[in-house]
């Protein structure tokens, strides 16, 4: 079933879209439905609505750690690029789920709160961060998380403690229970302006550095496994620079894979897979993906 737009005249949405127009690696089928609520009041009309009609739903942020397939996503997909108010309040940094968490650190810098100085570079949304548990340079989200407000399937809206998200490795509760994040709460820590700032453009370079920022790509694909670092055994496994398609396991950190032009999700699933192969078959160590992966398989 098709999501009945016309009972929500106000709400901004497109029927079949293609997604390749928000994910960072360009790949992607199309939605049958993408909305763009603007308020807390449409989020929540959206999932009732679904819900009511028993249409699945499907959230993203800002695609930055994700391979949506080539078959796309049925149902109704629901972005949040309207929601990005930050607010500092004291030492704490409030912000809404489709802000960027790079803009979310540069706020916490702007009032000289210390923290989050490990995301600086991470160019998910905050939505996504918390869904993710997304981490950096020995820093993960939950080190500086109080709270989130999340919306439940049920339609009602809820704040969940840091005890509540049980995170983990690139894991939380919303992963589980179906919630969407609408905001999110960070402590921290009353610090030195010049000195935040210095860190995070230490980081910054590092990223720029090591990771292959020039090409369209998903992030770091792979979770470590333990005792391991991905991309050495990548290399070790002589995968480094392997391309199928569009796709090619990057010259410049063998733990990503980059759309040299005209890549499809099947190509980047194609090359994961290979990858997976390769190292179960020579370390017997399994890799897991950490990029999430979702929608239909294509044609």
């Amino acid at each position: 079933m098709n999501f009945p737009i016309e009972k929500l005249p106000n709400i901004e949405f497109k029927t079949n879209e293609p997604l390749s127009k928000y994910t960072f690696t360009k790949t992607g089928g199309n939605a049958d439905t993408l909305a763009f609520p603007k308020t807390r009041e449409e989020l929540v009309e959206i999932v009732n609505t679904a819900r009511e009609n028993d249409i699945a739903i499907t959230i993203i942020g800002n695609a930055s750690n994700l391979i949506i397939k080539d078959g796309g996503i049925r149902g109704i997909v629901i972005i949040l690029p309207n929601f990005k108010n930050i607010e500092v309040n004291g030492d704490k940094v409030t912000a809404e789920a489709g802000a960027t968490i790079i803009d979310t650190t540069i706020a916490a810098q702007k009032s000289s709160l210390t923290g989050l100085e490990f995301a600086a570079g991470i160019p998910g949304s905050v939505g996504g961060a918390v869904f993710m548990n997304a981490g950096a340079y020995g820093g993960e989200i939950k080190d500086a998380f109080e709270s989130a407000e999340v919306l439940l399937p049920d339609g009602k809206i809820v704040t969940l403690t840091h005890d509540d998200m049980n995170f983990s490795y690139r894991h939380s509760l919303v992963q589980e229970n179906g919630g969407i994040v609408i905001s999110a709460t960070f402590a921290l820590k009353q610090g030195d302006g010049d000195k935040i700032q210095a860190e995070m453009d230490r980081l910054n370079e590092l990223r720029r550095s090591k990771q292959p920022l020039e090409y369209p790509s998903c992030g770091s694909v792979f979770k470590r496994p333990t005792g391991h670092f991905t991309g050495p055994l990548i290399i070790k496994a002589g995968l480094q620079g392997r391309i199928i398609g569009g796709a090619q396991v990057s010259m410049k950190h063998a733990g990503f894979i980059v759309n040299l032009g005209g890549a499809t999700a099947t190509d980047y699933m194609n090359l994961i897979h290979l990858i997976q192969r390769a190292i179960k078959y020579q370390f017997d160590i399994d890799l897991h993906t950490e990029v999430r992966i979702i929608g239909e398989d294509g044609k």
